[in-house]
């Protein structure tokens, strides 16, 4: 495979199905920033961190280029004349979404009762978790406008919001872990 295709020289990419969109277009951002967002997870994945936490990192990394590929597939193109699927991979599903689920869960019941926001940091690898949480809801709010345009698989949108949750309480399970401090943000009263 060819790196450089010389097609892109005018500012405008191929979706999936041969469309031709400005880079600016707001799918191109939309599936730019889920490559940005899985390559923040790639580098917390990077981290010292527990072999369960990476396979699940991995599993998400896997999710979000599936999401990616969904998102950069032109909806008028995605039905093949044949009636048959263009993208011929699994698409997010309920049980993805789930599996987000159980892990919160799983984290959150060996955690302290959070009773204030929480300022990001304390540790470098839980630093991480916050940026990817930032792309994640920018990640978010991209498909949300674009659903607002071009409507989107719902699971797509769910799958998002679920994952910025997740890295949240990935946050704060890592905070107890590398026995970082976890400091609250408290409001300074007038």
């Amino acid at each position: 495979m060819k790196i450089y295709t010389k097609t892109g020289d005018k500012g405008t990419t191929a979706l999936f199905g041969g469309t031709r969109v400005p880079k600016h277009h707001i799918r191109i951002e939309c599936y730019g920033t889920v490559d940005e967002l899985n390559s923040y997870i790639g580098l917390i994945r990077d981290q010292d961190i527990d072999t369960h936490t990476k396979g699940i990192l991995i599993h998400i990394q896997d999710r979000l280029f599936t999401l990616g590929a969904i998102l950069a597939t032109d909806p008028k193109k995605a039905t093949l004349r044949s009636g048959k699927d263009r993208l011929k991979i699994e698409k997010i599903k309920e049980k993805d979404i789930a599996t987000l689920e159980t892990e919160i869960d799983k984290m959150n019941d060996n955690l302290p009762l959070m009773t204030h926001f929480i300022l990001p940091g304390g540790h470098q690898t839980v630093s991480y978790c916050h940026i990817a949480r930032c792309v994640c809801r920018r990640t978010e709010r991209l498909a949300t406008f674009l659903n607002e345009k071009e409507p989107l698989d719902i699971l797509v949108l769910m799958y998002l919001n679920r994952l910025s949750d997740y890295l949240f309480v990935l946050a704060r399970k890592l905070t107890q872990d590398l026995q970082a401090k976890e400091i609250k943000w408290v409001p300074k009263k007038l």
